[in-house]
């Protein structure tokens, strides 16, 4: 099959049906603008006539297609000076120039050589670009069989018959890692209530969550980030009623990368922190490059906000005051960081036995049903969502605070901003096991109750923003 012949004379002739594939065409680029925000440098393969690529907002959108009467069909329907339209084949030809986002809807069928396609679009990548990755899923074939028979679908040459594992498999085997995948558009017709319930709501349960008509995939390079030499780091420390954990803090925090700061952040005690932090960073002549001050406000993620202005590091860490969850383990997540692996590294404290003190039962409950609640928020597993410890780039933590900004003042801990943000991004989020101690001083500055509450409200909110976004 000349595919090239096939979207010429789809240009000329698919205007009735693509009229009532309207609602289809509209739920995937709303599914796309929920993960490439306005503004972002995108490369489309497969652009037909650039209306998605349009959809998209991008500061710089490149839009490359093999017909060439879709091309000019894109550049006369679509004259700004942020877009711009080629003929080009992906089998043989790669872009020398990075996006942020590279899109490939509905293409993937088409292609001869789908290994090699991958391979040339990792020319176009940088550390963090997203690619989005949309295809057929095979339980709608009859369907579109019975659409060109209805003459809602135009007839369709042969196409590759590609299932989720198959897309998966291909692009790991091209250098990629699959950040995320699912199948969506349970319901793709633009029917007012009806089509937001179903695809919103039904298609995101067990067992419907399966059969949506498109299957989606987002993919990252793998790739270590593109900085000469080791990373150097920031420790925020909030510490409120922590007086005596500052000296452990000090003597037990490691050197990460090429140099450590502590900021040590005090968070309105009311015992005598502020004055014990005078006088062990006085006395303090470690390797740790060491510097404190009070928190403007209150709450926790005050406290993480301040620290992290404040930071000069490259990689920005949480390492929470009450050292239940031990600095020793913090050159793990260094190194999860530091080599690609991970771009969000959060703490887990439930896999590994804990002390006897550490965790009150109640507590343990709320923190998996939290952690399971949380995993269906993001569409991805995290197996503890309250653990202190988080660590991150300070580039993707200075883009996580762009993307959140719509969001207001709704987490006083931070965790759920900072996943919320993560997940957003579509960063590789991965969850680093520590051992859970017990407390050697004081008590927890967290009610179980009232802060149960809290954590259902942002639970309500994450479903609402993240899972069931329109």
């Amino acid at each position: 099959m000349d595919y090239k012949e096939h979207f010429d004379w789809v240009a000329e002739n698919d205007a009735k049906p693509r009229k009532q594939q309207g609602g289809f065409h509209a739920q995937i680029l709303r599914k796309l603008r929920h993960h490439i925000r306005p503004g972002a440098r995108v490369l489309e393969w497969g652009c037909g006539r650039g209306d998605l690529l349009a959809g998209l907002d991008p500061s710089k959108g490149v839009g490359v297609d093999l017909s060439p009467k879709m091309v000019a069909q894109a550049k006369a329907k679509n004259t700004a000076e942020h877009l711009e339209f080629r003929e080009g084949n992906l089998h043989d030809q790669a872009i020398n120039e990075e996006f942020d986002a590279i899109v490939m809807d509905y293409m993937c069928g088409y292609l001869t050589d789908i290994q090699q396609c991958f391979e040339n679009v990792r020319a176009s990548c940088h550390p963090r670009t997203r690619v989005y990755i949309t295809s057929l899923n095979n339980l709608w074939k009859p369907f579109f069989w019975l659409g060109q028979k209805l003459g809602i679908v135009l007839k369709q040459p042969a196409s590759n018959w590609l299932t989720t594992d198959d897309l998966v498999n291909l692009l790991e085997l091209s250098g990629f890692e699959i950040v995320k995948k699912s199948s969506e558009q349970i319901f793709p017709f633009k029917i007012p209530l009806l089509d937001g319930f179903f695809n919103n709501f039904v298609g995101r349960l067990p067992f419907f969550r399966h059969m949506g008509v498109s299957l989606f995939i987002i993919a990252r390079p793998v790739m270590k980030p593109r900085i000469e030499g080791e990373y150097s780091c920031s420790v925020i420390l909030p510490a409120r009623n922590e007086s005596g954990h500052i000296k452990p803090a000090l003597d037990r925090i490691p050197v990460l990368g090429q140099k450590t700061e502590l900021i040590i952040v005090e968070g309105n005690s009311t015992d005598d922190t502020w004055e014990v932090i005078e006088k062990e960073v006085a006395a303090y002549e470690g390797p740790l490059d060491v510097r404190f001050m009070k928190q403007p406000g209150k709450g926790k993620w005050d406290a993480v906000f301040a620290g992290f202005a404040e930071a000069k590091g490259d990689v920005i860490v949480i390492q929470d005051g009450d050292l239940t969850a031990p600095p020793e383990d913090l050159p793990k997540f260094y190194e999860a960081i530091a080599s690609g692996r991970a771009e969000f590294a959060n703490g887990s404290r439930l896999v590994y036995p804990m002390e006897s003190e550490a965790m009150r039962p109640l507590n343990f409950c709320g923190n998996k049903f939290f952690a399971l609640a949380l995993s269906f928020v993001i569409d991805r597993p995290i197996k503890d969502s309250l653990c202190g410890t988080k660590m991150l780039l300070r580039e993707d933590y200075d883009r996580l605070l762009k993307r959140i900004e719509e969001f207001g003042e709704f987490d006083p801990y931070g965790d759920f901003n900072l996943i919320f943000g993560s997940a957003l991004l579509d960063l590789a989020i991965r969850d680093v096991p520590v051992r859970y101690r017990d407390r050697a001083y004081g008590d927890t500055n967290i009610s179980r109750f009232s802060g149960a509450a809290l954590l259902l409200r942002m639970t309500w909110f994450g479903l609402r923003k993240l899972r069931f976004h329109k």
